[in-house]
Parts: C-alpha cells; sequence; structure tokens
C-alpha cells in the first residue's frame, strides 16, 4: 500500500508489533507489563523500542499536577512526558525520543494545523481515516528500525478518549499479517472474601475489547499471586484464547523482578512464536543474564535517605526512587528513602530528617514547601549530613546560602517571592517575553564544563557531563561573586549559567541544575546519586567507628 498524500500514512513502516491494552482499571502495570516483555526481548537479542500512547487531550505532559499523574519525565530531546517512558528507558535501556510518546492532543493539533493549511485539498476532515491514520503513522514511524515495537494504550478499554486510537489498532490489524501484530491485554484478578480469583471482570473487559474488533491474543493477569491452573483455564474458555497464552503476573517486592516473574511464566517465548521470530533469538544459553544478576544481587549494608518534598506521593518522584535504588545495587546497598514533607518539616517530620543518613531535596514548581526545603538544607549543611539538590534543591541551596551564610535577609527566588530585595534565583533571559507554559522552559539534554580539582570533578570522573533540564530560572549572574563568598563553589558551568554548586567545607554537598535522575539505569547508576550513598556510608561507618572508640 503506497503513502496515502493526504495523511501521510506509510504502512509499510515497522517490523513487528506488540500492543498492550488494560482493562478493568487503571494502574495495573501495563507499562512495566510491557516494559518487562520488552527486557525479554532485548536479552534474546532484538531490537526492541516502545511507544506510550496517553489518551489525554494534553499535547505534552508538561503542564500536570503530579499529583494527578505522577512525575514529568524529560528525555533527551527535551520531551516532556508521561512517567511511563522513564520505566522504558530504564528497563530497556534505551533513549526515547518525544515521537514516542503519543497523545491526543499532539494528533489533533497536527491534524487541524493542516486542515488550516489548506493540506486536504477541500476533503471533510474526520476521525476516520484523517486521525486513526496519523496515530497510525506516529507509531509506525516510531518503530522504524527496531525488529519489535511495545505499544502501550494508557488508560482503559471502554474510556471514549481511547477510542480513535482502538480504532487504529484495528484497522493495524486489517492491514498486518498475523504474525506481524500481537494483542495482549493486562487485567486485574481480585480475590474474593473466601479467597477465591475472580475472572468476571477479566471475562467483561475481554467483552468490551471484543464489542470495537480487537480481539486479544494474550491475556496477562494481574494478581496478587500467581493465577491458579483453574483460574486460567476459566480465563481461556471464556475469553477464547488457548490456556498457555494466559499469563500471570504476580505482585513482587520490586518492580524490576518482573521481568524475571513473566520470564517463569514463558511471556517471552510465548510472544516470540507468535511473531514468528523464535528462531531468529539467540540460544537460551547466550543470552544476556545482567539484568537477573544486576536486580537479585546481595546488599549488605543498609542507609536511610530523607526525600524533602511536597508531593505526599511516590510516583511524583518516581525517577528519584529508582535513581536511589540504582545507587543502592551499585554499592550493594540497601536505600530506605524516608519521606520528610516539605510543608511538615518543623512540626511532624523533623525527628525524621535528624534520623537519616543523607538528604535529598528534589525539583518542583510553586512556593509551597519551599521554606521547608531551605531549612532542609541548612540543616544539612550546619550538621554535615550528605546533600543533593535537584533543580530547584540546588536553587534552595543558593538561597539557604544567601540568607544564612552571607546574611542576604529576604534573598529569594524570584519564581516564590517577586518582591525579595536579593533575587539571587532570576528568570531565564530568553524566558522574559514567554507566554505560553508548555513545552517553553529549558529542556533537555545540556552539557556542563566542570571545574578540575571539585568534587563535580571527581563524582563525574570527567571535566564535562551532560544531563536532562527543566526550569525556568537560574542562579542570578550578579549575584555569583558575592554567592562564592564563605564556602560556596559554582564547579559546573554552561557558558554563564550555574549548573552544579559544592562545599569544599561539607564532607558532601552538592547541587545540581539538572535531574541526573532521569538518565539512571539499573545497569548504569547516575554518578552523583552513586556518590551521595557513598558518602552516606562513609558517614555512617565514622560514625559507628566514633561510637566504638567511646565505648
Amino acid at each position: 500500500m503506497p503513502t496515502d498524500p493526504d495523511t501521510g500514512y506509510d504502512p509499510s513502516l515497522g517490523r513487528k508489533f506488540v500492543f498492550v491494552t488494560g482493562g478493568v482499571m487503571s494502574g495495573l502495570g501495563k507499562g512495566i507489563t510491557a516494559a518487562s516483555t520488552g527486557r525479554l526481548l532485548a536479552n534474546a537479542g532484538f531490537d526492541v523500542t516502545a511507544v506510550k500512547v496517553d489518551p489525554y487531550l494534553n499535547v505534552d505532559a508538561g503542564t500536570m499536577n503530579p499529583y494527578e499523574h505522577g512525575e514529568v519525565y524529560v528525555l533527551k530531546d527535551g520531551g516532556e512526558v508521561d512517567l511511563d517512558l522513564g520505566n522504558y528507558e530504564r528497563f530497556l535501556g534505551t533513549d526515547m525520543t518525544f515521537d514516542h510518546n503519543v497523545t491526543t492532543g499532539k494528533t489533533y493539533q497536527h491534524v487541524i494545523e493542516r486542515e488550516r493549511a489548506g493540506d486536504y485539498l477541500g476533503k471533510t476532515v474526520q476521525i476516520i481515516p484523517h486521525v486513526t491514520d496519523d496515530i497510525k503513522r506516529r507509531i509506525r514511524e516510531a518503530a522504524e528500525g527496531s525488529d519489535v515495537c511495545l505499544i502501550e494504550i494508557g488508560g482503559t478499554v471502554g474510556d471514549i478518549e481511547s477510542m480513535p486510537f482502538l480504532e487504529a489498532l484495528r484497522q493495524f490489524a486489517h492491514e498486518e499479517d498475523d504474525e506481524d501484530i500481537l494483542f495482549t491485554h493486562v487485567t486485574l484478578v481480585p480475590y474474593s472474601k473466601n479467597g477465591e480469583q475472580k475472572t468476571k471482570p477479566t471475562q467483561h473487559s475481554v467483552k468490551e475489547l471484543r464489542s470495537i474488533g480487537l480481539q486479544p491474543d494474550i491475556l496477562v493477569g494481574r494478581c496478587e499471586d500467581r493465577l491458579d491452573p483453574e483460574t486460567k483455564e476459566k480465563i481461556a474458555l471464556f475469553c477464547d484464547v488457548p490456556t498457555d497464552a494466559v499469563f500471570s503476573n504476580p505482585d513482587v517486592e520490586d518492580i524490576y523482578h518482573v521481568p524475571l516473574m513473566v520470564e517463569d511464566e514463558g511471556l517471552d517465548e510465548y510472544v516470540m512464536e507468535r511473531l514468528g521470530i523464535a528462531d531468529e533469538a539467540l540460544p537460551k544459553a547466550e543470552r544476556s543474564t545482567e539484568w537477573r544478576e544486576l536486580v537479585t544481587r546481595d546488599r549488605d549494608r543498609e542507609i536511610d535517605v530523607a526525600l524533602v518534598g511536597k508531593y505526599a506521593l511516590e510516583d511524583a518522584y518516581m525517577s528519584i526512587h529508582e535513581a536511589l535504588k540504582h545507587a543502592g545495587i551499585q554499592t550493594e546497598t540497601e536505600v530506605n528513602v524516608l519521606w520528610v514533607d516539605a510543608d511538615e518539616t518543623r512540626a511532624e517530620h523533623e525527628q525524621r530528617l535528624a534520623s537519616a543518613d543523607a538528604v535529598v531535596v528534589p525539583g518542583g514548581f510553586g512556593s509551597r514547601g519551599t521554606d521547608g526545603k531551605i531549612e532542609a538544607v541548612r540543616y544539612a549543611r550546619e550538621n554535615d549530613v550528605p546533600f543533593l539538590g535537584l533543580c530547584l534543591g540546588f536553587q534552595m541551596a543558593v538561597v539557604e546560602h544567601a540568607r544564612h551564610v552571607l546574611g542576604l535577609e529576604g534573598a529569594h527566588s524570584a519564581e516564590i517571592d517577586s518582591d525579595t530585595p536579593h533575587p539571587v534565583i532570576d528568570l531565564l533571559p530568553e524566558q522574559y517575553e514567554t507566554e505560553d507554559m508548555g513545552g517553553t522552559m529549558r529542556l533537555g539534554a545540556h552539557e556542563t564544563d566542570i571545574e578540575p580539582d571539585t568534587l563535580a570533578a571527581r563524582v563525574y570522573g570527567s571535566d564535562s557531563c551532560t544531563e536532562r533540564h527543566r526550569h525556568r530560572y537560574e542562579v542570578n549572574p550578579e549575584y555569583i561573586d558575592e554567592l562564592e563568598d564563605d564556602g560556596l563553589t559554582f564547579s559546573g558551568r554552561a557558558d554563564n549559567r550555574m549548573e552544579i554548586l559544592e562545599r569544599p567545607d561539607h564532607p558532601f554537598f552538592f547541587g545540581t541544575q539538572a535531574h541526573p535522575e532521569f538518565r539512571s539505569r539499573p545497569d548504569r547508576a547516575s554518578p552523583p546519586f552513586v556518590a551521595l550513598v557513598e558518602a552516606a556510608l562513609e558517614s555512617t561507618d565514622t560514625t559507628e567507628r566514633n561510637a566504638d572508640v567511646r565505648l
């Protein structure tokens, strides 16, 4: 089929496609199921990529509240996307692009812009074919060059927002050979009060899926435990799939163990067989075992890290949690994250902060919680507790130094207090004329030059680093000379922008304007996070040694 001149849709792009849908309820773990499958296919020697479809009308995730949608994940090209893209990068060990996130807003915006430009030559612009073909085009272009592309459809089957995407999938199935496309449906299998695994929610979800013309090839049951053989038989019978196409995905202590679980279930082998690529896979004895070795590595030491934020929701700081976990894997340390509410640091969380071996102050926007973050920075500075400040945390470290070391009363960020007499943090020059909020910050990967013989140089082992950014404000150049008095050093710069700060008079005090957590991987932990954990271990060992001496 040739490329459609009206829609730009080329059905010849791409090779093998695995679509992952969900039913019954959201948040079941479609993304982790897809990412785990992709990890196993990569272990078998295939080039795997992924696409996340988000049915919301937002063009991207950049303006969404973390309470509602979790963290905004930033890609190397500056794309602000759903946190599931972070899981795909971490599981697949690859860098995604903004093209790997498809939203309703992005699709409709493109179609409407083309209509306004007259590209449809007077034709009536409709959901079918114009919107559905644009959806298919985006998926195929993101898949180009890969052996297998996993496509996760956000939300649940039956959502009105998802209908154009599910129709696009139906068309995909019509256009492709049977062995080139696979539909995986993830559903909830709850327990009844008498301990029976109930299949009715799965049956109704599959019925809904079939009503729009999609028949799942694989069913994955999310349950507290593995599915009983009788449960698998019942699901297979009523949902019209082979029994060996029904798989368990039970709860595990660590999401990095999900690939091990679905491998034990044989999901990867079934996928390869159905896609007709089993003969191309590496022999089992030659497949990579690095993932299993990493995530099952013993951790014989333990530390507590205080995370001082304002969103009492782990998903809002998912990449930070994962980066700490990766640092723990590399240093063979169990890293426990202690939540410290920046709004209530003095009232309720002071003791938790005091009991921590290290302190992390993450990024964020808005004034709420900033006083608590400043107090956390001050506590870490005055008590020689290892400290890591990220983005806003870096900026609050500057504010804390200006206030409590230099004595600049009322010093603050102009973002938080527009009337501050000392705007030590101010708006980026290129932001003065910016009106739109979405996609207009300093975003994506930027290089930083590092001063030799500094903590930053030791952390990165180099004279430069590249990390991802997401901010509108920066250190005010007018205050830099003054700020570098009395112990603060800007050891990383990008032209005239201050990127990394440290305190030579402190065991470990490190702040970065970037978000290094977005580049951290289980097999490639972020250097600042590794350095923080190592500093906390050293501090803990020193404290224990001193205690032994006193005894």
